[in-house]
């Protein structure tokens, strides 16, 4: 499901308008993500639960909505700026395995094994070799 949301979501943010302003374009996105989500919400949880779900509901979500606008708008402007689709997906997902290991260890206290380090040398590389 990741892998097949994920390829409709590049195929899209590369065929978005040049002349559309990018904050305008994610509101009618997120407005329509927000009518979907609350129609499969409503459903799962029961419309008489709708309140006590919400009640659960903490600053993550706060946090997470200022991260997906700030997702959006930098593949918005990494595709404008002439990238590929082939490549700007691999190079922040490369990017973002890597910054994880180290969120991993020093936030969560897991381990990194010798592999892993071994990994991001070879995904250092290869973002060298991607780019050039």
């Amino acid at each position: 499901m990741v892998i097949l949301a994920n390829t409709f979501y590049n195929i899209c943010m590369k065929s978005m308008p040049g002349d559309v302003n990018p904050f305008g374009a994610l509101m009618v996105t997120y407005l329509g993500a927000a009518i979907i989500s609350a129609i499969i919400f409503a459903y799962m949880v029961g419309p008489s639960n709708i309140g006590t779900e919400i009640t659960k509901v903490n600053w993550t979500s706060i946090v997470l909505a200022l991260a997906v606008v700030g997702l959006e708008v930098g593949y918005v402007f990494v595709y404008r700026a002439g990238w590929t689709v082939s490549t700007a997906s691999v190079v922040a997902n490369i990017g973002l395995a890597c910054v994880l290991i180290v969120v991993g260890y020093l936030l969560y206290r897991e381990n990194v094994s010798f592999n892993q380090i071994l990994g991001i040398i070879v995904c250092m590389v290869g973002l060298i070799l991607i780019n050039f």
